[in-house]
């Protein structure tokens, strides 16, 4: 393990499936980051677009590169988590991208807050997201930023917490974080409002995913989590009440 007050090694793991179009610029805002110490890890689902050729393009740049069918996107993210080797373990996937300075600032607060396990930055989506509010998440999952783009974790704390959940399909990502957050209470912070990473762009899979299929899973989540049941039921009654002109 390298020493934090150094510059620590960020392994960036981009998923991707059939996304030539936007892929080369989420590559290009990894490799021309202001902080060099990075190693990028691209997992491609067998794309047949011409993704691969994008991903040939960089390949010596590319630490590690894979390209065959998987089990979804968490699978891939796992693929990725186990092949990593840095000290930080980032997400970008192919829609998004980072600003040149964003792993600058990450790098930053690591090494400035040793004890942290986790960071989540500020993010540009369909609004400025930004903060970390962990008392949410016992009745709501917006109390952070976002995964791509927003979301670093120490590899040790990664490995800890164990890997994203395959059968959780559209949201894993809760899960780890009710997992880091309510039961290994680990310990993270935000960035400024102002130290923004980079920009989730709409259209993955959370924008087409219906609003019932969301909502059953995420309930999902909290009742394998062992939350409260009652709590857990007018956490489903309220979100439907406020959301059925969505069903």
């Amino acid at each position: 393990m390298r020493n934090f007050k150094n510059n620590p090694l960020i392994t960036i793991i981009t998923v991707v499936l059939n996304n030539k179009k936007k892929l080369d610029k989420a590559l290009k805002s990894i490799l021309s980051q202001s902080y060099k110490n990075i190693e990028l890890i691209v997992i491609d689902g067998g794309s047949t677009d011409g993704t691969k050729n994008t991903i040939k393009k960089y390949q010596k740049k590319i630490k590690y590169c894979i390209s065959e069918k998987d089990n979804g996107i968490y699978d891939a993210i796992n693929k990725g988590i186990k092949k990593s080797t840095g000290d930080i373990i980032g997400i970008l996937h192919s829609d998004d991208y980072f600003y040149k300075n964003a792993l600058s600032i990450v790098a930053r607060y690591f090494k400035e807050n040793s004890k942290i396990d986790f960071l989540f930055g500020a993010v540009k989506k369909y609004k400025l997201l930004y903060g970390y509010k962990p008392w949410k998440i016992f009745f709501s999952f917006g109390f952070y930023s976002t995964h791509s783009v927003g979301f670093f974790i120490k590899r040790k704390s990664q490995i800890k917490l164990g890997y994203y959940n395959t059968k959780y399909r559209y949201s894993s990502d809760y899960d780890i974080f009710y997992r880091m957050i309510v039961k290994k209470k680990m310990i993270g912070m935000a960035t400024k409002k102002q130290e923004i990473l980079g920009v989730f762009r709409r259209g993955g899979i959370s924008s087409r995913l219906s609003f019932i299929d969301y909502l059953n899973e995420t309930i999902k989540i909290r009742l394998d989590n062992g939350q409260n049941r009652l709590l857990v039921l007018l956490i489903f009654v309220l979100k439907y009440l406020k959301n059925i002109s969505k069903i």
